[in-house]
């Protein structure tokens, strides 16, 4: 067996890596390490191997990573990772990030990270590590010292600080706690995300179909509390777009089933931005306004894709029945719509 040859990626830091300030994500590099790691070590561990269906290296830890130096905008990433410990069942992988100036050809390091992974079979199965060659005159005694230090502090998680297991950290606070099911709080969902370069136009303006496509993915969530099957978008009513949504601006997409059918779910979205103040004085730090709105219909199935009876919404306040007889205005319209285009 040869020893392990390192891996290097490349890979040029575009608008959508970035925050809007210009700075490449944390996220968007440590999701570069990660790969980098997880194909490194996959190679290693199927090296020389006969098994055709060989094993793939799943994440199991990560060691602290430092981030030296900020990235930008336009500057090539280089990872350079290797193998630098195998257990019988775990390998250890270093990564370092250079960043290098296309113009000037300057490079810096900017992060460092350890990472360790287990090699999976197809069916799930822990797969063997085939031994490292060791460069003459190296022995793998402080590699064996890593590797009992991790794991001891993974089998010790249990015994942190009760601060970091208290209700906050570990129970999942639902909307659907406390609520009956079927009701509209029992589906009512909520998404927050902070519009990023990506979500944008040329103009820094968030684009309608990456608005859209969180609406309905926060439809969808509501959907399939309230059904618990397979759900799929029927309809989109048609939606204005009250205001632009700037980069740099926090949306909340907030959803809640209002009308049943038999078959159908009618399901409000509401966008709401806040639009933060950048700047230190500011008396209000933030401002918010609805963006748009809109009523989803979708769909259950069973295991066969064909539709199947939707769970009757539960009205438990004045407000549902108000809202569900709104629904039921709008789908007796969309009826009727359907009937009349199909003459």
């Amino acid at each position: 067996m040869m020893e392990d040859i390192p891996l290097v990626l490349c890979r040029s830091m575009q608008p959508g890596d970035a925050n809007i300030s210009g700075n490449v994500h944390g996220g968007t590099i440590l999701k570069m390490i990660e790969e980098a790691g997880m194909i490194v070590g996959t190679r290693h561990c199927n090296v020389g191997g006969s098994d055709e269906s060989g094993s793939l290296c799943v994440l199991a830890r990560v060691e602290r990573t430092d981030f030296l130096l900020p990235m930008y905008v336009g500057e090539l990433a280089h990872l350079v990772a290797k193998v630098t410990f195998c257990s019988s069942h775990s390998v250890e992988v270093k990564v370092k990030v250079f960043a290098e100036n296309v113009l000037t050809g300057a490079r810096r390091m900017t992060n460092s990270a350890t990472l360790w992974y287990v090699p999976l079979k197809s069916k799930g199965v822990v797969a063997d590590v085939p031994p490292m060659v060791l460069p003459s005159g190296e022995n793998d005694a402080a590699g064996r010292e890593r590797y009992e230090r991790q794991k001891k502090e993974r089998r010790d998680i249990n015994e942190v600080s009760p601060c970091l297991r208290d209700d906050w950290a570990m129970l999942l606070d639902m909307p659907s706690q406390g609520h009956e099911p079927h009701t509209v709080g029992y589906a009512q969902s909520t998404l927050i995300h902070l519009v990023g370069v990506q979500d944008c136009g040329l103009q820094g303006i968030a684009t309608g179909g990456f608005t859209m496509k969180l609406m309905d993915e926060v439809a969808g969530i509501c959907a399939v509390r309230h059904c618990h099957t397979n759900v799929v978008t029927a309809s989109m009513d048609a939606t204005n777009f009250h205001r632009s949504i700037n980069k740099g601006n926090i949306l909340h997409f907030r959803s809640r089933p209002i009308f049943t059918s038999n078959k159908s779910l009618m399901i409000q979205v509401v966008v709401l931005v806040e639009e933060r103040n950048r700047s230190r004085e500011a008396v209000n730090p933030s401002s918010v306004f609805c963006a748009c709105t809109a009523f989803f219909t979708y769909v259950s199935l069973d295991s066969q894709k064909k539709t199947i009876p939707v769970p009757t919404l539960k009205l438990t306040t004045p407000s549902d029945h108000d809202r569900f007889e709104e629904g039921r205005l709008r789908y007796e319209m969309q009826k009727k719509m359907r009937i009349t285009s199909q003459m």
